[in-house]
Protein backbone atom coordinates (compact mmCIF):
# COMPACT_ATOMS: atom_id res chain seq x y z
CA UNK A 1 0.00 0.00 0.00
CA UNK A 2 1.20 3.52 -0.72
CA UNK A 3 2.52 5.65 2.07
CA UNK A 4 0.28 8.22 3.69
CA UNK A 5 2.54 10.91 2.26
CA UNK A 6 1.52 9.88 -1.25
CA UNK A 7 -2.15 9.76 -0.32
CA UNK A 8 -1.85 13.26 1.11
CA UNK A 9 -0.92 14.59 -2.33
CA UNK A 10 2.72 13.61 -2.80
CA UNK A 11 2.15 12.12 -6.24
CA UNK A 12 4.46 12.77 -9.15
CA UNK A 13 3.09 13.91 -12.51
CA UNK A 14 3.39 10.47 -14.07
CA UNK A 15 1.57 8.76 -11.17
CA UNK A 16 -1.91 10.18 -11.78
CA UNK A 17 -3.52 6.85 -12.66
CA UNK A 18 -2.02 5.36 -9.50
CA UNK A 19 -3.47 8.27 -7.54
CA UNK A 20 -6.92 7.61 -8.98
CA UNK A 21 -6.79 3.91 -8.08
CA UNK A 22 -5.66 4.64 -4.52
CA UNK A 23 -8.43 7.20 -4.16
CA UNK A 24 -10.93 4.54 -5.20
CA UNK A 25 -9.60 2.20 -2.51
CA UNK A 26 -9.91 4.91 0.14
CA UNK A 27 -13.46 5.74 -0.92
CA UNK A 28 -14.54 2.08 -0.81
CA UNK A 29 -13.04 1.65 2.66
CA UNK A 30 -14.86 4.73 3.95
CA UNK A 31 -18.11 3.67 2.31
CA UNK A 32 -17.79 0.16 3.72
CA UNK A 33 -17.29 1.49 7.25
CA UNK A 34 -20.20 3.90 6.88
CA UNK A 35 -22.71 1.39 5.47
CA UNK A 36 -21.33 -1.81 6.98
CA UNK A 37 -20.75 -3.38 3.56
CA UNK A 38 -17.78 -5.62 2.75
CA UNK A 39 -15.96 -4.32 -0.34
CA UNK A 40 -12.87 -6.49 0.14
CA UNK A 41 -13.24 -8.22 -3.25
CA UNK A 42 -13.45 -4.90 -5.08
CA UNK A 43 -10.56 -3.50 -3.05
CA UNK A 44 -8.34 -6.48 -3.87
CA UNK A 45 -9.12 -6.07 -7.57
CA UNK A 46 -8.22 -2.38 -7.50
CA UNK A 47 -5.07 -3.10 -5.49
CA UNK A 48 -4.02 -5.61 -8.14
CA UNK A 49 -4.54 -2.97 -10.82
CA UNK A 50 -2.60 -0.44 -8.74
CA UNK A 51 0.42 -2.72 -8.39
CA UNK A 52 0.33 -3.52 -12.10
CA UNK A 53 0.23 0.19 -12.95
CA UNK A 54 3.14 0.96 -10.63
CA UNK A 55 5.21 -1.81 -12.20
CA UNK A 56 4.37 -0.55 -15.68
CA UNK A 57 5.25 3.06 -14.91
CA UNK A 58 8.42 2.40 -12.94
CA UNK A 59 9.79 -0.13 -15.42
CA UNK A 60 10.15 2.57 -18.06
CA UNK A 61 10.97 5.82 -16.26
CA UNK A 62 12.75 8.49 -18.24
CA UNK A 63 15.93 9.99 -16.82
CA UNK A 64 14.02 13.12 -15.77
CA UNK A 65 11.34 11.06 -14.05
CA UNK A 66 14.09 9.20 -12.19
CA UNK A 67 15.43 12.54 -10.95
CA UNK A 68 11.93 13.40 -9.68
CA UNK A 69 11.73 10.10 -7.80
CA UNK A 70 15.17 10.67 -6.28
CA UNK A 71 13.95 14.06 -5.02
CA UNK A 72 10.58 12.83 -3.75
CA UNK A 73 9.76 14.57 -0.44
CA UNK A 74 8.84 11.25 1.20
CA UNK A 75 11.96 9.42 0.01
CA UNK A 76 13.98 7.99 2.93
CA UNK A 77 16.90 10.20 3.94
CA UNK A 78 19.95 9.62 6.11
CA UNK A 79 18.08 9.82 9.42
CA UNK A 80 15.74 7.02 8.30
CA UNK A 81 18.73 4.75 7.71
CA UNK A 82 20.30 5.74 11.02
CA UNK A 83 17.08 4.97 12.89
CA UNK A 84 16.19 1.72 11.11
CA UNK A 85 19.55 0.23 10.14
CA UNK A 86 22.17 1.37 12.67
CA UNK A 87 22.38 0.03 16.22
CA UNK A 88 24.13 1.91 19.05
CA UNK A 89 24.86 4.93 16.85
CA UNK A 90 27.15 7.53 18.41
CA UNK A 91 27.59 10.74 16.47
CA UNK A 92 31.00 12.40 16.21
CA UNK A 93 31.11 16.18 15.80
CA UNK A 94 33.34 18.88 14.38
CA UNK A 95 36.28 19.17 11.99
CA UNK A 96 38.70 20.48 14.69
CA UNK A 97 39.29 23.49 12.47
CA UNK A 98 36.18 25.62 11.89
CA UNK A 99 32.90 24.07 12.99
CA UNK A 100 30.36 21.26 12.84
CA UNK A 101 28.51 21.02 9.52
CA UNK A 102 25.09 19.41 10.02
CA UNK A 103 24.79 18.55 6.32
CA UNK A 104 27.25 15.70 6.91
CA UNK A 105 26.61 13.35 9.82
CA UNK A 106 29.39 11.04 11.02
CA UNK A 107 29.29 8.42 13.75
CA UNK A 108 30.07 4.90 14.90
CA UNK A 109 27.44 2.18 14.99
CA UNK A 110 26.64 -1.42 14.10
CA UNK A 111 25.24 -2.74 10.84
CA UNK A 112 24.31 -6.42 10.94
CA UNK A 113 26.35 -6.74 14.17
CA UNK A 114 29.44 -5.29 12.52
CA UNK A 115 30.89 -2.08 13.95
CA UNK A 116 31.45 0.55 11.26
CA UNK A 117 31.93 4.27 10.76
CA UNK A 118 28.92 5.86 9.06
CA UNK A 119 29.34 9.01 6.96
CA UNK A 120 26.18 10.43 5.42
CA UNK A 121 24.71 13.54 3.88
CA UNK A 122 21.54 14.72 5.57
CA UNK A 123 18.80 16.83 3.97
CA UNK A 124 16.42 17.03 6.91
CA UNK A 125 12.68 16.44 6.90
CA UNK A 126 11.03 19.45 8.56
CA UNK A 127 11.67 23.03 7.50
CA UNK A 128 13.71 23.63 10.64
CA UNK A 129 15.85 20.55 9.97
CA UNK A 130 16.34 21.47 6.31
CA UNK A 131 17.61 24.92 7.26
CA UNK A 132 19.88 23.49 9.97
CA UNK A 133 21.57 21.12 7.51
CA UNK A 134 21.57 23.60 4.61
CA UNK A 135 19.18 21.43 2.56
CA UNK A 136 21.85 18.74 2.29
CA UNK A 137 24.51 20.99 0.72
CA UNK A 138 27.72 20.51 2.72
CA UNK A 139 30.29 23.18 3.54
CA UNK A 140 34.07 22.51 3.58
CA UNK A 141 34.00 21.78 7.31
CA UNK A 142 31.61 18.91 6.59
CA UNK A 143 34.08 17.23 4.25
CA UNK A 144 36.95 17.89 6.66
CA UNK A 145 34.92 16.43 9.52
CA UNK A 146 34.22 13.34 7.43
CA UNK A 147 37.89 12.89 6.57
CA UNK A 148 39.06 13.37 10.16
CA UNK A 149 36.66 10.67 11.36
CA UNK A 150 37.61 8.36 8.48
CA UNK A 151 41.24 8.61 9.57
CA UNK A 152 40.03 7.73 13.07
CA UNK A 153 38.25 4.67 11.66
CA UNK A 154 41.40 3.66 9.78
CA UNK A 155 43.44 3.88 12.99
CA UNK A 156 41.08 1.51 14.80
CA UNK A 157 40.40 -0.81 11.86
CA UNK A 158 36.73 0.14 11.38
CA UNK A 159 35.14 -0.32 7.93
CA UNK A 160 33.57 2.83 6.49
CA UNK A 161 30.09 3.15 4.96
CA UNK A 162 29.07 6.38 3.22
CA UNK A 163 25.50 7.27 2.25
CA UNK A 164 25.36 9.88 -0.51
CA UNK A 165 22.38 12.21 -0.89
CA UNK A 166 23.09 15.81 -1.86
CA UNK A 167 22.08 18.29 -4.58
CA UNK A 168 25.73 19.39 -4.45
CA UNK A 169 28.35 21.04 -2.27
CA UNK A 170 27.31 24.49 -1.04
CA UNK A 171 28.56 27.16 -3.52
CA UNK A 172 28.32 30.15 -1.16
CA UNK A 173 31.03 32.79 -0.75
CA UNK A 174 31.92 31.62 2.75
CA UNK A 175 32.29 28.03 1.59
CA UNK A 176 34.60 29.11 -1.23
CA UNK A 177 36.64 31.29 1.11
CA UNK A 178 37.15 28.31 3.43
CA UNK A 179 38.36 26.10 0.58
CA UNK A 180 35.40 24.07 -0.69
CA UNK A 181 37.19 22.67 -3.74
CA UNK A 182 40.34 21.96 -1.76
CA UNK A 183 38.42 20.09 0.94
CA UNK A 184 36.74 17.84 -1.63
CA UNK A 185 39.99 17.26 -3.53
CA UNK A 186 41.81 16.23 -0.35
CA UNK A 187 39.02 13.78 0.46
CA UNK A 188 39.37 12.15 -2.96
CA UNK A 189 43.09 11.68 -2.42
CA UNK A 190 42.94 10.45 1.16
CA UNK A 191 39.93 8.16 0.71
CA UNK A 192 41.67 6.37 -2.13
CA UNK A 193 44.38 5.19 0.29
CA UNK A 194 42.42 4.37 3.45
CA UNK A 195 43.56 0.98 4.74
CA UNK A 196 40.07 -0.23 5.65
CA UNK A 197 37.10 -1.32 3.50
CA UNK A 198 35.06 1.61 2.17
CA UNK A 199 31.52 1.10 0.82
CA UNK A 200 29.72 4.03 -0.82
CA UNK A 201 26.00 4.05 -1.64
CA UNK A 202 24.02 6.78 -3.42
CA UNK A 203 20.59 6.69 -1.77
CA UNK A 204 19.03 9.71 -3.49
CA UNK A 205 20.71 12.62 -5.22
CA UNK A 206 24.34 12.35 -6.25
CA UNK A 207 25.15 15.96 -7.02
CA UNK A 208 28.55 16.39 -8.68
CA UNK A 209 31.63 17.05 -6.51
CA UNK A 210 29.42 17.37 -3.46
CA UNK A 211 28.64 13.67 -3.79
CA UNK A 212 32.10 12.64 -4.94
CA UNK A 213 33.64 14.10 -1.77
CA UNK A 214 32.49 11.02 0.18
CA UNK A 215 32.19 8.57 -2.71
CA UNK A 216 35.69 7.16 -3.27
CA UNK A 217 35.78 3.59 -2.01
CA UNK A 218 36.08 -0.10 -2.82
CA UNK A 219 32.46 -0.39 -3.93
CA UNK A 220 30.09 2.26 -5.25
CA UNK A 221 26.42 1.25 -5.42
CA UNK A 222 23.20 3.13 -6.14
CA UNK A 223 19.59 2.64 -5.23
CA UNK A 224 17.60 1.85 -8.35
CA UNK A 225 15.96 5.27 -8.68
CA UNK A 226 18.78 7.43 -7.36
CA UNK A 227 20.83 9.55 -9.74
CA UNK A 228 24.50 10.56 -9.90
CA UNK A 229 25.62 13.38 -12.17
CA UNK A 230 28.34 15.92 -12.85
CA UNK A 231 25.67 18.66 -12.80
CA UNK A 232 21.94 18.93 -12.16
CA UNK A 233 19.70 18.68 -15.25
CA UNK A 234 18.46 22.22 -14.60
CA UNK A 235 22.01 23.56 -14.36
CA UNK A 236 23.04 21.76 -17.53
CA UNK A 237 20.02 23.10 -19.42
CA UNK A 238 20.67 26.63 -18.21
CA UNK A 239 24.30 26.51 -19.38
CA UNK A 240 23.82 24.76 -22.72
CA UNK A 241 20.47 26.16 -23.83
CA UNK A 242 19.89 29.04 -21.41
CA UNK A 243 16.51 27.45 -20.80
CA UNK A 244 15.70 25.53 -17.62
CA UNK A 245 12.68 23.94 -19.29
CA UNK A 246 15.11 21.77 -21.26
CA UNK A 247 15.99 19.88 -18.06
CA UNK A 248 14.33 16.62 -19.25
CA UNK A 249 16.52 16.59 -22.37
CA UNK A 250 19.57 17.42 -20.28
CA UNK A 251 18.81 14.57 -17.88
CA UNK A 252 18.65 12.12 -20.76
CA UNK A 253 21.95 13.35 -22.19
CA UNK A 254 23.77 13.28 -18.84
CA UNK A 255 23.36 9.49 -18.44
CA UNK A 256 22.71 9.92 -14.74
CA UNK A 257 20.52 6.94 -13.88
CA UNK A 258 21.76 3.83 -12.11
CA UNK A 259 21.24 1.72 -15.24
CA UNK A 260 23.24 4.14 -17.38
CA UNK A 261 26.09 4.30 -14.89
CA UNK A 262 26.23 0.53 -14.48
CA UNK A 263 26.44 0.11 -18.24
CA UNK A 264 29.31 2.61 -18.35
CA UNK A 265 31.14 0.77 -15.57
CA UNK A 266 31.04 3.77 -13.23
CA UNK A 267 29.22 1.99 -10.41
CA UNK A 268 29.47 -1.56 -9.12
CA UNK A 269 25.89 -2.47 -8.25
CA UNK A 270 22.26 -1.38 -8.30
CA UNK A 271 20.23 -1.98 -5.16
CA UNK A 272 16.58 -2.62 -6.12
CA UNK A 273 13.82 -0.46 -4.70
CA UNK A 274 10.28 -1.59 -3.79
CA UNK A 275 7.58 -1.34 -6.44
CA UNK A 276 6.86 2.35 -6.91
CA UNK A 277 10.10 3.61 -5.37
CA UNK A 278 11.75 3.81 -1.95
CA UNK A 279 9.20 6.34 -0.67
CA UNK A 280 6.46 3.71 -0.88
CA UNK A 281 8.16 1.24 1.43
CA UNK A 282 10.94 2.73 3.52
CA UNK A 283 11.50 -0.38 5.65
CA UNK A 284 12.05 -2.68 2.67
CA UNK A 285 14.41 -0.14 1.12
CA UNK A 286 16.50 0.11 4.27
CA UNK A 287 16.57 -3.69 4.54
CA UNK A 288 17.88 -3.99 0.96
CA UNK A 289 20.63 -1.46 1.67
CA UNK A 290 21.55 -3.22 4.90
CA UNK A 291 21.74 -6.59 3.14
CA UNK A 292 24.00 -5.17 0.45
CA UNK A 293 26.32 -3.62 3.04
CA UNK A 294 26.47 -6.85 5.06
CA UNK A 295 27.33 -9.00 2.03
CA UNK A 296 29.86 -6.54 0.65
CA UNK A 297 31.58 -6.06 4.00
CA UNK A 298 31.94 -9.82 4.38
CA UNK A 299 33.58 -9.94 0.95
CA UNK A 300 35.94 -6.99 1.49
CA UNK A 301 37.02 -7.99 5.00
CA UNK A 302 38.42 -11.25 3.64
CA UNK A 303 40.93 -9.33 1.51
CA UNK A 304 44.44 -8.44 2.59
CA UNK A 305 45.06 -4.72 3.00
CA UNK A 306 47.53 -4.54 0.12
CA UNK A 307 45.07 -6.34 -2.19
CA UNK A 308 42.27 -4.03 -1.07
CA UNK A 309 44.31 -0.93 -1.89
CA UNK A 310 45.51 -2.33 -5.21
CA UNK A 311 41.96 -3.20 -6.29
CA UNK A 312 40.72 0.22 -5.25
CA UNK A 313 43.52 1.91 -7.20
CA UNK A 314 42.77 -0.11 -10.34
CA UNK A 315 39.05 0.53 -9.93
CA UNK A 316 39.40 4.31 -9.96
CA UNK A 317 42.20 4.41 -12.53
CA UNK A 318 39.92 2.47 -14.89
CA UNK A 319 37.06 5.01 -14.73
CA UNK A 320 36.34 6.12 -18.28
CA UNK A 321 38.74 3.60 -19.80
CA UNK A 322 35.86 1.71 -21.42
CA UNK A 323 34.57 4.78 -23.28
CA UNK A 324 36.26 6.03 -26.45
CA UNK A 325 35.45 8.51 -29.19
CA UNK A 326 35.48 7.07 -32.68
CA UNK A 327 34.60 9.09 -35.78
CA UNK A 328 32.61 11.51 -33.67
CA UNK A 329 30.54 8.75 -32.08
CA UNK A 330 31.01 7.28 -28.64
CA UNK A 331 31.31 3.55 -28.16
CA UNK A 332 31.42 1.98 -24.73
CA UNK A 333 31.96 -1.39 -23.17
CA UNK A 334 28.62 -2.18 -21.64
CA UNK A 335 28.05 -4.37 -18.62
CA UNK A 336 25.17 -6.82 -18.80
CA UNK A 337 22.27 -5.59 -16.71
CA UNK A 338 20.15 -8.19 -14.97
CA UNK A 339 16.56 -8.02 -13.85
CA UNK A 340 15.53 -5.16 -11.51
CA UNK A 341 14.61 -7.68 -8.82
CA UNK A 342 18.26 -8.44 -8.01
CA UNK A 343 21.41 -6.52 -7.21
CA UNK A 344 23.41 -6.20 -10.41
CA UNK A 345 27.17 -5.97 -10.68
CA UNK A 346 29.37 -4.43 -13.33
CA UNK A 347 32.57 -6.14 -14.49
CA UNK A 348 35.48 -6.15 -12.06
CA UNK A 349 38.05 -3.37 -12.56
CA UNK A 350 40.51 -5.94 -13.89
CA UNK A 351 38.20 -6.71 -16.82
CA UNK A 352 37.65 -3.11 -17.87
Amino acid sequence: MASEGNRAGGYLDFEQKVAELEQQVDELKKLGMKKGIDYSVEIRRIEKDRIAELKRVYSSLTAWQTVQVARHPQRPILTDYLNLMIRDFRELHGDRCFGDDHAIVVGIGQIARKKVLIVGQNKGKTTKEKIACNFGCPNPEGYRKALAKMKFAEKFGLPIVTLIDTPGAYPGIGAEERGQAQAIAVNLTKMSRLKVPVICICIGEGGSGGALGIAVGDRLAMLEFAYYSVISPEGCAAILWRDGSQAPDAAQALKLTSKDLLKLGLIDAIIPEPVGGAHRNIHDTVHSVESYISRTLAELQQMKTEDLLEDRYRKWRSVGAGCTLRAGRRSSRIATVGRPATVRHSPSPASI
